[in-house]
């Protein structure tokens, strides 16, 4: 059944005798550019049951999901429906062969009816090749009953509230005839209740007959719902098996299980005084109650699950959003940020994580991305001073091995690697107090993970301070001096590095109580 078994853990060679699997994969492999996203991976979906896909942020499950749904094609493997070998070029090829999925963020369409966006795309047709519209309002209508839904599929979607939204988004998922359901992260944005009518709505969909892939953080819901397990691990299929039959702790173990000792930069803490301080930060829809101070010299690690709010918190400090209530203290002087551009000017900068839409501007060449929040200091009585531009850019880039051709390449043709030097360039270039960088080696490859993470170590040992903000934990243990656990909007808790572990990190960032052995 596996395509790869080598360092396997816990997989129960029984599990899967007491039905054949409706979905196979064996031996997917997925690349881009330095970084393999799926190694030889191995998956089974079974009717009648869910399976749920369990991992870190950057394990492989999203691109499990896209190679699923016809978004990416494997560069290895086979895909197999009952048996059949298939490969879906494209999603609708996906959806012709029976999988559909639900997203934690579906794109939908304000303007058009509720029936018009369940069956957008393939909308029942009269014999004139016409859309048949009261064909489609009498099956949405079958739709929203089936899954308890109290909503009429002629209004219009603007009118309906964002549980409702994800209702609808549902029915469009099972408006094509899927005999495979991918859930992915389905209750992350919802209330208690419409949490227990979506468990619901998965019941309903188990005594169909549905195999169902349900991928989430929360081990309150994978325990309470699936069947069975798999967990990936930096893209390879780590364990699999009933859920029966493993515990949260083994479970966890699966997740996280490598050394960190050798990877990251030996670094000794010693902060200096205290740069900056926040006081009851809240925000009315992302976070509340915040609060945390921050060193010279330190770097302060930021954990938690999709949707905890770390990187709302981030952009509130920098100015991004404005907070409902709080206060920032900076070297004992209370300080009022409102935009980027005070932000900066109170000396904290911040790296966002997605670089290609908030940090780089494609089309622009390395030395101006880096050079333009400093124009003040490069141009004179008003006019650029070419010389200079390419002289800032020079001096923090070469700090950071930037790997170009020239410093006048368009920063668009650059690896996601070096693209993320030249964001972390531009904002040292401004000689900041406060550095925050959210997600710094997303999706970048080794050699430039370790690149940012020896220049972060050396930012805090010249006086910097640095909050990192991470889903992955061995950076977080690696990097941090102190770490901040975020769920739901608010601090879970605080550890000194030497306090910490893996499982620590993931039980608080889950809400899952301690077991005592």
């Amino acid at each position: 059944m596996l395509a790869n078994t080598q360092g396997i853990e816990n997989v129960h060679p029984h599990a899967a005798q007491d039905a054949k699997p409706v979905l196979s994969l064996n031996g997917i492999s997925k690349s881009f550019p330095g970084v393999k996203a799926l190694s030889e991976v191995a998956l089974d979906l079974f009717p009648g049951q869910v399976t749920a896909l369990v991992g870190e942020n950057g394990a492989g499950k999203s691109t499990i999901v896209k190679v699923l749904t016809g978004i990416y094609q494997p560069d290895e493997g086979q895909i197999s429906i009952n048996g059949k070998p298939l490969s879906f070029p494209t999603a609708q090829d996906a959806g012709e062969a029976g999988v559909t999925a639900i997203h934690q963020e579906t794109v939908l369409f304000d303007d058009l009816s509720v029936a018009e966006n369940i069956f957008i795309g393939h909308a029942p047709k009269t014999r004139f090749g016409l859309i048949d519209r009261k064909e489609m309002v009498g099956k949405a209508q079958e739709l929203l009953d089936r899954i308890g839904a109290q909503i009429d599929p002629g209004v219009l979607l603007k009118d309906l509230g964002i549980a409702n939204k994800h209702l609808v988004a549902i029915a469009r998922a099972l408006s094509i005839d899927a005999q495979i359901v991918i859930m992915d992260e389905p209750t992350a944005s919802l209330s208690h209740k419409e949490i227990e009518e979506t468990y619901e709505l998965v019941e309903r969909l188990k005594a169909e007959g549905k195999a169902i892939l349900f991928i989430s953080h929360k081990f309150d819901e994978i325990f309470r719902i699936a069947d069975r397990y798999t967990v990936f691990r930096d893209g390879q299929m780590v364990g699999a098996g009933k859920i029966t039959e493993v515990s949260e702790p083994e479970l966890v173990k699966m997740m996280v299980g490598r050394s960190v000792d050798q990877v990251y930069p030996r670094r000794e803490a010693d902060p200096g005084e205290e740069v900056l301080e926040v006081v009851g930060y809240c925000h009315p829809t992302e976070f509340e109650d915040i609060g945390f101070t921050l060193r010279k010299g330190e770097i302060l690690g930021f954990y938690g699950l999709v949707g905890a709010g770390r990187s709302e918190v981030m952009q509130a400090l920098f100015g991004v959003t404005k907070p409902s209530k709080g206060a920032i203290r900076i070297d004992d002087q209370i300080a009022v940020i409102r935009t980027p551009n005070e932000a900066i000017s109170h000396g904290i900068v911040y790296v966002p994580e997605d670089r290609g839409k908030q940090g780089a501007i494609k089309g622009l060449p390395i030395f101006q991305n880096v050079s333009l929040p400093s124009l003040k200091t490069t141009s004179k009585n008003g006019f650029l001073r070419l010389a200079e531009e390419f002289k800032l850019a020079r001096d923090y880039t070469q700090r950071l091995d930037l790997r170009a051709a020239a410093l006048d390449q368009d920063i668009g043709e650059l690896s996601g690697g070096n693209q993320q030097k030249v964001v972390i360039a531009k904002w040292l270039a401004t000689q900041p107090r406060v550095i925050i960088l959210d997600e710094p080696t997303k999706g970048i490859d080794i050699g430039s993970k370790a690149a940012v993470h020896e220049f972060m170590a050396e930012l805090a040992a010249e006086g910097l301070a640095v909050i990192m903000v991470s889903s992955e934990i061995p950076e977080i243990l690696g990097m941090s001096d102190r770490v901040i656990v975020m769920r739901e909007g608010r601090i879970a808790a605080e550890f000194e590095r030497d306090d910490l572990t893996p499982e620590q990190l993931v039980r608080t960032a889950a809400g899952l109580s301690e077991v005592t052995s």
